[in-house]
């Protein structure tokens, strides 16, 4: 069973943030490249995070490898080992999780501006990326992919293109959209349901959005995206807006007020929800609670 045919037995649990527990373990961010904890010893605090979200309730699990992509791996001269990051990823998530849960690959954002905002980027060079890297987690076994946190609508429809061509996994796309005086946009302007209806296009299976913004205002965005389509809504808020203090980035949101709004985001139309940056396997637990019940 495919996550498109669980999901018609009702709604599913997805984890929580990686990047912020990873930092609570020790990931030096911004100097340090997570994904590489895969190849380590450092596994274990991965697998660690892993098992807590699963013990939470977590039905769908994402792997380690936001940003395995070519470009990000450049960054740290390691983009040679790719595959292997992107395979080990995979495992790491399926050793935890088993055969009863599901296991998404994780695409994140390039990092590259295309030519077409004034970047240097083509698509075609995007597209290439891509594709190796949901080869990677296809071939090391995952039952998904997720391209999530994406600011640029058109790199989310590459990204989507290359994981429907070159897998036969389905494909769940999540964009990150900001609140601006006029309701939701994208970093470039896109509003929920128009990024919805051409992901969709381009072959998307499963549509949502993530980071960004509070689940209070998810709610909205979902409700928005929920008005132009029947597929499959993921949500994954952030715990709050972050603020920097004394250097540290934080957020003040607490998990159970976070998932006071639960509900709201079910009724709004998420089949799917977890959480994004700050949120932790507290925050799943009352979520898996919230769904049950």
């Amino acid at each position: 069973m495919n996550i498109l045919q669980r999901l018609q037995s009702g709604p599913l649990v997805c984890d929580c943030a990686m990047g912020t527990e990873l930092q609570k373990l020790g990931l030096n961010a911004g100097e340090e490249l997570g994904e590489l904890w895969n190849l380590s010893e450092d596994r274990v605090k991965v697998q660690s995070i892993h098992r807590a979200n699963v013990e939470a309730g977590a039905d769908v699990i994402l792997t380690n490898t936001f940003g395995a992509n070519p470009f990000k791996l450049a960054h740290y001269g390691v983009e040679d080992r790719l595959a292997e990051i992107n395979r080990a990823g995979v495992r790491i998530a399926r050793e935890v999780i088993g055969a009863d849960g599901f296991v998404a690959g994780d695409v994140g954002p390039s990092g590259e501006i295309l030519e077409d905002w004034g970047g240097t980027r083509t698509k075609e060079e995007l597209y290439e990326g891509f594709r190796k890297q949901v080869l990677a987690l296809a071939e090391g076994g995952a039952d998904a992919i997720i391209v999530e946190t994406m600011m640029d609508l058109e790199e989310t429809k590459v990204a989507v293109s290359a994981a429907k061509e070159y897998t036969d996994l389905p494909v769940i796309a999540s964009m990150a959209f900001s609140k601006v005086q006029d309701g939701f946009k994208t970093l470039w302007g896109v509003r929920p349901e128009d990024a919805v209806k051409e992901l969709l296009a381009v072959g998307a299976d499963i549509v949502g959005t993530n980071c960004g913004i509070t689940i209070e205002d998810m709610v909205e965005v979902i409700r928005q995206m929920r008005a132009v389509t029947d597929a499959p809504l993921i949500a994954e808020p952030n715990a709050g807006q972050p603020e920097v203090v004394e250097g540290e980035t934080i957020y003040r949101q607490t998990m159970q007020e976070m998932a006071g709004h639960v509900g709201a985001l079910r009724e709004a139309g998420a089949d799917i929800i977890g959480g994004c940056c700050g949120t932790t396997p507290e925050y799943i637990r009352e979520v898996s609670r919230r769904i049950e019940a």
